[in-house]
């Protein structure tokens, strides 16, 4: 029997412990896996990208540019790939188009091979420039489908957005499930309508593991025609991660498709990272399967950080009302696809609401998401909200493409770069800097002291085992037993195995 090839892309290195520990690991806990990841035959590396930049300048003081050459140094026959997050790059508002043109070309010479492009609004007007810079380049551009369910999210409108990513240049398509919401069914349907559509086309297919529905929806969207899905070795799946590599292997045993990847190098990969993890509990997330994300529709990035969030605010026992609350915040901002930043910011204004009441405080991102600053959104704005929005921002709502608002930014960014004590002059210095301009700062001053590894040595953990079983031990007594034989009642003595 012919088999197709499906290809895989491997988010342990990005995706997978954004989702499951706060995008915390260090980079000397990934390097060891490099080798084994780079020959199992993955049809790409995720590494780079989502908040993994973030992360790394305000918890990790690593360069993540650096990151990211080291990626290309240590896996040398992979497409690295990464998250962008189209006119955002990987900051929270909208620069100017030099500015992503020079984001975009100094990701490419840094190693990056595949961009998936994405914004958060599904808004194509967000999404067009940053694809022709990848273009320029001669790089991959993934142009991204975010997949929401909501009242006026339907196949035919994802074929379209399918049709008009193709017409800027995408050399395929990704259907990001970021919320774990795409059932199979779905997964099938939509899939199918954009091969029929445009026939030829590459599909990937990216879910989370949340909702414990979607490592079948994975196989409809393979039955379907998907050419690429991706998944985490499973010592960093599950959960509000993605679906374990060697589950998606095995499922497709017997059956037309392999993945071809290497199961030595994939067992390898997965004892490395089973080492690993327990470093970083204390960062994890509660959630193991939550079918009420269904209704909330929370990726499962956001529910680790608003969980945090919470418990910073002793609120930790508020979770389930802000997890109602979200979906009545993105109803009034017009039904936003959730996903970085739109997740963020309905999520925190959702956190607020609950806190605080109702709006009586509003985030200036909030703000600018119900005046159109980040875009449109599919449906309409709840006026009364847009009001209340206009009168804290001082701002009228916009209906244009709102990076055509931003003046030439590049030489200013520069010339504010300049003047930051540790700044080393290079282009890439200035682009942290504009993207995490409250961070970037103490970063450059704190960079040479090296990073910093936030999860717990090998020696505490030790200690926290042996602390664990001396516990156990002096709990694990004998136990007294009341028996009665014979109208005699004696007490037995039976020690704990």
């Amino acid at each position: 029997m012919s088999q197709r090839q499906i290809g895989v892309t491997e988010v342990a290195l990005r995706d997978a412990h954004q989702s499951l520990m706060a995008t915390r690991m260090a980079m000397e806990d990934m390097v060891d896996a490099c080798a084994d990841i780079d020959s199992a035959g993955y049809w790409s590396v995720e590494c780079w990208g989502g908040a993994t930049f973030d992360a790394c300048i305000r918890f990790l003081n690593e360069d993540p540019w650096r990151r990211l050459r080291t990626f290309r140094e240590l896996m040398p026959n992979s497409r690295l790939q990464m998250l962008l997050r189209g006119q955002n790059l990987l900051g929270y508002r909208h620069y100017e188009d030099m500015v992503v043109d020079k984001f975009v070309e100094k990701s490419a010479e840094n190693g990056m091979d595949v961009f998936r492009v994405f914004d958060a609004l599904n808004d194509p007007r967000n999404l067009e420039h940053a694809m022709a810079a990848v273009k320029k380049t001669g790089k991959h551009a993934q142009g991204t489908i975010c997949y929401t369910i909501s009242p006026l999210h339907d196949t035919e409108g994802y074929v379209k957005l399918a049709g008009r990513l193709l017409d800027m240049g995408a050399d395929s398509i990704a259907l990001k499930d970021m919320a774990a919401l795409l059932k199979p069914q779905a997964a099938y349907d939509v899939v199918k309508a954009v091969k029929e559509a445009y026939p030829g086309t590459q599909i990937n297919v990216h879910c989370h593991s949340t909702t414990g529905v979607t490592l079948v929806s994975l196989m409809k969207a393979i039955e379907a025609g998907a050419d690429v899905v991706d998944t985490a070795i499973s010592s960093m799946s599950l959960g509000p991660g993605h679906n374990p590599t060697e589950a998606l292997v095995e499922m497709l045993e017997g059956t037309e498709y392999t993945t071809g990847l290497d199961k030595a190098k994939l067992h390898s990969i997965r004892d490395h990272f089973a080492t690993v993890r327990p470093k970083y509990k204390e960062f994890e997330s509660a959630t193991l399967i939550d079918t009420d994300i269904f209704d909330s529709q929370i990726p499962g990035g956001m529910l680790s950080n608003m969980e945090s969030q919470l418990r910073n605010q002793g609120a930790g026992d508020r979770i389930r009302e802000v997890m109602e609350e979200v979906p009545r915040v993105r109803k009034d901002a017009g039904y936003p696809p959730l996903v970085t930043p739109s997740s963020q910011i309905v999520g925190t204004q959702a956190v607020f609401n609950v806190l605080m009441g109702r709006y009586k405080v509003m985030t200036g991102e909030f703000a600018d998401l119900m005046l159109g600053y980040y875009g449109e959104c599919p449906g309409e704005r709840n006026p009364e909200v847009i009001e209340v929005a206009r009168n804290q921002n001082k701002k009228d709502p916009i209906t244009v493409r709102p990076a055509d608002l931003l003046e030439p930014e590049w030489d200013k960014l520069r010339a504010e770069a300049e003047k930051l004590p540790g700044f080393d002059g290079s282009d890439e210095d200035v682009l942290s800097a504009a993207m995490f301009p409250g961070v970037a700062p103490k970063f450059f001053t704190t960079r040479p002291e090296g990073p910093k590894n936030v999860g717990k040595t090998t020696e505490q953990l030790e200690r926290e085992k042996k602390a664990a079983d001396a516990n156990s031990k002096a709990v694990r007594g004998p136990i007294s037993y009341n028996v009665t034989i014979g109208g005699r009642t004696q007490t037995v003595k039976v020690e704990q195995a």
